[in-house]
């Protein structure tokens, strides 16, 4: 009789690891732990060295890591308004690639001092550890329930989101620079790497583009046939968005750039379709971060890492502490931000499965000494969950960054102030009126002024100071300014 055994016991350890590192992650998130660092320790805990499930098994998880995050790139993209865009893009855009390139040079070298090894192979370690996670911040954000300034939220989703694929070119990239080093050729293949670079971004964006308003006006047809139908929309996207991510890929585009650029337009073009699919769309995106976050725990070696923990913590300290705020600084500064934005956006630099999947790469192209970078990029994770993960709520707090909730009245008026004026009035009214400064220009309107003196796009809780009182914005009417509070001293 035919025994089903061998389907049957791998199954129940499946799923009885995935039920437990769930409950696990439910109750450890109520005291600020992150979701996902759960279901990676669970993965190592089950592994040789926990419950003795031998795992090893790259190519499976190469397979699993990128269809997951292929997955989590699309949802991340549906949850993206385009009013983010605003306020967020070119900042986002400039974080993503500038600011990949320069906190992998950076970190690169911290590894050559800590690990001792060549300058290509500390840049590809640079290149795999550089890009922050789009798992780790989409489910971060979400899970937290704080409710961040638009500009800051808008920042952290859109550059988490575009910066995979500068990260996945950079790791490419420098595996073929350590290979032909290794094979003793004279010149790196730097023009094929930017020809690379080329081909794989415009057509990414090209084929992201075409899809989405493609399958944007597809879900609007369907929309009334398949009223209550979630889940087969869900699948719908989801499958469009696999099958978009293998076919750039096979062409030699970014995959990764084009799904999360599918899921922006499909999102706001199809926004009724979309809306009622989110719910199921989410449940995709879960199981694939747990499914890669636990077969990339099962991967570690805790024997391996143990040989090099020491400098892998201190190349994950100085791209926390000094890399990544850098980094953020120098590309945001242009922008802007305040002091308390920049400061709260290099701690949300979070690192998940990308720099794992990612370290899988050297693994599979036969890197001499490739394991290593498997082994490092876990030590990162880990870090990093445990670090920015945890005290993201706090910090947001701390630095004032967050914005209340309508029914909080007193909260409310704590952060807006007690007076409420209209922004079409001039600002001489107000600083005559107020027995304020009167600016040099003070025919304009309240609203001009403000954002001319934020020399940024404004959003709701930007505040400029006119003499000893705050203005504070507090109702946007599309990109002008149409409410505004007013914030006296106390006496």
């Amino acid at each position: 009789m035919l025994s089903l055994d061998f389907m049957a016991l791998p199954l129940l350890a499946a799923s009885a690891l995935v039920f437990v590192a769930v409950l696990m992650g439910i109750l450890s998130a109520r005291v600020g732990f992150p979701f996902l660092l759960v279901f990676l320790l669970a993965g190592g805990l089950a592994g040789e060295y926990g419950l003795g499930i031998i795992f090893d098994d790259f190519n499976l998880s190469f397979w699993v890591g990128n269809i997951a995050l292929a997955v989590i790139l699309v949802d991340g993209g549906l949850r993206t308004d385009f009013a983010t865009f605003r306020t967020g893009l070119k900042p986002s855009l400039l974080l993503a690639t500038v600011g990949v390139i320069m906190t992998a040079g950076l970190t690169a070298l911290a590894a050559v001092w800590l690990l001792d090894i060549s300058w290509a192979m500390a840049v590809l370690l640079g290149a795999i550890v550089g890009s922050t996670d789009a798992a780790a911040v989409f489910s971060l954000l979400k899970s937290s329930g704080v409710r961040l300034n638009e500009r800051v939220a808008a920042t952290l989703e859109i550059e988490s989101g575009m910066n995979d694929p500068m990260a996945v070119y950079l790791t490419l990239a420098f595996i073929g620079v350590v290979l032909a080093m290794e094979s003793g050729s004279a010149q790196a293949p730097w023009l094929s790497t930017l020809g690379g670079f080329v081909t794989q971004f415009s057509l990414g964006t090209a084929f992201g583009v075409l899809a989405g308003f493609s399958i944007a006006w597809l879900m609007n047809q369907l929309r009334s046939l398949l009223e209550g139908g979630a889940g087969i929309l869900a699948l719908m996207l989801m499958s469009a968005g696999i099958g978009l991510f293998a076919f750039t890929t096979w062409l030699g585009g970014s995959g990764f750039l084009a799904v999360y650029i599918f899921g922006v337009i499909v999102g706001n073009r199809a926004r009724k379709a979309v809306r009622q699919a989110l719910s199921a769309v989410d449940g995709f995106a879960w199981l694939s971060q747990a499914s890669m976050f636990l077969l990339l725990g099962l991967l570690v070696s805790p024997a391996e890492v143990k040989d090099t923990l020491l400098p892998a913590l201190g190349v994950a300290f100085f791209l926390i502490v000094v890399a990544r705020p850098l980094s953020v600084w120098l590309c945001l500064a242009p922008f802007h931000f305040t002091r308390k934005e920049i400061a709260f956006i290099a701690w949300v630099g979070l690192r998940g499965a990308v720099p794992i999947v990612l370290a899988i790469f050297p693994v599979m192209a036969g890197v001499e000494g490739g394991k290593i970078f498997f082994n490092i990029a876990f030590v990162v994770v880990i870090t990093s969950l445990l670090l920015q993960g945890s005290t993201l709520p706090w910090l947001s707090r701390r630095l004032g960054l967050l914005l209340p909730e309508k029914d909080d009245r007193q909260q409310w008026r704590k952060v807006f102030g007690d007076f409420v004026l209209d922004a079409r009035i001039s600002v001489g009214q107000v600083s005559g009126f107020y027995d304020l400064p009167e600016p040099a220009n003070p025919d304009i309107t309240l609203g001009a002024w403000v954002a001319a003196e934020l020399r940024r796009p404004p959003i709701v809780g930007d505040s400029v100071n006119i003499g000893r009182a705050k203005i504070v914005v507090r109702e946007l009417k599309g990109t002008d300014i149409s409410m505004v509070g007013l914030k006296l001293p106390e006496h």
